[in-house]
């Protein structure tokens, strides 16, 4: 079984955007990291967490 994610940007991201976040999702687990410094450990947040993050952000 692999382990790698399955990283990937808002489609509202272009290809020259320096400043996107970059998505990963797994059943009980929504990891979230900079696009621009992959070095720098990914945020990791159930869910339901990033449900309402969405919500928040589009309204």
């Amino acid at each position: 079984m692999s382990t790698e994610l399955n990283w990937f940007k808002s489609t509202y991201s272009g290809e020259n955007c320096g400043n996107c976040i970059e998505v990963a999702t797994c059943p009980h687990t929504v990891h979230i990291r900079d696009s621009r410094d992959l070095t720098v450990p990914a945020l990791a947040i159930i869910p339901t967490t990033w449900t309402s993050f969405v919500r928040f952000a589009a309204s």
